[in-house]
């Protein structure tokens, strides 16, 4: 048979801890009481709000091609479309199976990243954003920030050195560029590591990727 004090003492704890639960609930339902009818509409406007400024962005991000992959028909193209968006992730192409396998990653996230403007751009029929950028290897990816060229994905050499790479690789590398966000808009974090403008292209890539 159990000690009658100890049965007391077992009986006051579970006493105690229960008083300290119910005093936790009564506090939340005090917090919750004290949020008057105009603290809650204040809470859903800015709600409705932050939703309303989304959706006008994501409107105007369409209206510009973002949800797309498209090709840019000329060089001077190129410029109009740089100003117009915030990102944009622009393939220098040729017509060649590294290039192919590009496009097909590029129109994938074209779709899951509608805050940046995914395009492609022949380098052999625009010389001179290939010469501007130095474009030597292709693929190559210009990753453009705000109109400036901030970096560089050349050949395959980031992405496993090999043409089989999986989209979340480049998404990842991208992600890593801050030139696409995993969560839309709401990643804002600009911490820009300087060694990242105008990225060193020091990538000897001949595997898997074709010289200009």
């Amino acid at each position: 048979m159990a000690n009658p004090n100890l049965q007391d003492i077992i009986e006051k704890q579970v006493l105690t801890v229960a008083k300290a639960v119910e005093d936790k609930i009564d506090e939340e339902i005090a917090a919750l009481d004290r949020l008057d009818l105009d603290d809650i509409e204040a809470l859903r406007e800015r709600r409705l709000q932050q939703m309303k400024k989304m959706a006008e962005k994501r409107s105007r991000w369409i209206s510009l091609g973002h949800g797309e992959y498209t090709e840019i028909p000329s060089e001077k193209d190129f410029f109009s479309v740089v100003k117009a968006s915030d990102r944009v992730v622009c393939h220098f192409y040729r017509d060649n199976w590294p290039c192919k396998v590009m496009d097909k990653h590029m129109s994938i996230l074209a779709k899951q990243h509608i805050e940046t403007r995914f395009v492609k751009i022949h380098a052999e029929k625009s010389p001179f954003l290939a010469e501007k950028l130095k474009i030597v290897v292709l693929p190559t990816l210009a990753l453009i920030k705000n109109t400036k060229v901030d970096d560089y994905v050349v050949g395959f050499d980031e992405l496993g050195g090999t043409d089989e790479f999986n989209t979340e690789d480049l998404e990842e590398r991208l992600a890593k560029a801050q030139v696409i966000f995993f969560e839309g808009e709401s990643s804002q974090n600009s911490s820009k590591s300087s060694a990242q403008t105008r990225s060193v292209r020091q990538s000897e890539s001949h595997d898997s990727s074709d010289s200009d």
